[in-house]
């Protein structure tokens, strides 16, 4: 039995039936409901990193939000714009973690003086990697749907204090950015948007305010663990080794989000996403347990 129903009566369409399509589905469960990036730094740093972010010059704390959301909107428009659209590409993950350890060497030995310079360099590095993703999961970066799924992965690393622990860590994150692109819609189109997928049919001009606003808000919640980031590089044993490592552990880490983001959004597109929804919820419950 799965979700109170007989493996026999299942219908031809369900998930479940397809043998590829249900393991793709249980692997992005794994990677997309594993342990926080908050709590991989911490293993790092070997402290809990609240107290490191404490110790953060209060002028950089000012300053980190405008920085994270300058970075997302350059990354978006460089790394997206400069990648060759070749949907089913094999995504290149090695090259993209050398890239973000070179930079994170860079700031782990330089402190605070290289952090903004390193931030938006480090960022470009990870959108890349998660386009690079996404492209080899079949889809077309030129799409405004794809750079808005890229951006969403970058709302996966950080929870809000407002968020619902009814439903998956991933799901939750996706609904942030869902309810953000459909008021955003409503707002700029003068029309009542639903559904998941919010871009079709909308202007260039609307197109690069809708992900201009969107941009500002997974800023909010990148910008979490990127202070964190900023924090553990801070601590005097840590260095240039540990900065590379931190940096490679989040290329790592937001590759596997978009994986199993894209695994899903692929597999909504065949199966709906209520049926995608459910079987995910009915996957992450028997790992929780």
């Amino acid at each position: 039995m799965i979700g109170g129903m007989n493996e026999l009566t299942l219908l031809p369409n369900d998930i479940r039936n397809h043998d590829q399509d249900w393991a793709d589905l249980q692997r992005a469960v794994a990677l997309l409901e594993a342990p926080t990036l908050t709590a991989r730094m911490a293993g790092i740093v070997g402290a809990p990193l609240e107290f490191a972010v404490k110790k953060l010059p209060v002028s950089v704390s000012k300053r980190m939000h405008g920085a994270v959301q300058a970075a997302l909107t350059k990354a978006t428009q460089t790394a997206l714009w400069s990648m060759d659209n070749i949907p089913n590409k094999s995504a290149s993950t090695r090259w993209h973690k050398l890239a973000a350890a070179t930079s994170g060497a860079v700031g782990g030995a330089f402190g605070f003086t290289a952090l903004f310079i390193e931030l938006p360099v480090s960022t470009t590095i990870m959108m890349r990697a998660v386009a690079d993703v996404a492209r080899s999961e079949g889809f077309d970066l030129s799409e405004l749907s794809t750079r808005q799924a890229c951006l969403e992965v970058f709302a996966l690393g950080g929870n809000s204090s407002s968020d619902d622990a009814s439903d998956t860590g991933y799901y939750i994150a996706r609904g942030f950015t869902t309810d953000v692109m459909r008021h955003l819609s409503a707002e700029l189109a003068g029309r009542i948007v639903t559904g998941r997928d919010l871009t079709l049919g909308v202007a260039p001009k609307e197109a690069g305010k809708l992900l201009a606003k969107l941009v500002e808000k997974v800023a909010a919640r990148f910008g979490v663990v990127v202070t964190e980031k900023f924090a553990a590089q801070a601590v005097p044993i840590v260095g240039a080794a540990a900065g590379a490592a931190l940096n490679t552990m989040f290329t790592d880490y937001y590759q596997d989000m978009a994986r199993g983001h894209f695994i899903v959004r692929r597999l909504e597109r065949k199966y709906g996403e209520a049926e995608v929804h459910l079987a995910y919820t009915q996957v992450s419950g028997r790992l929780a347990g």
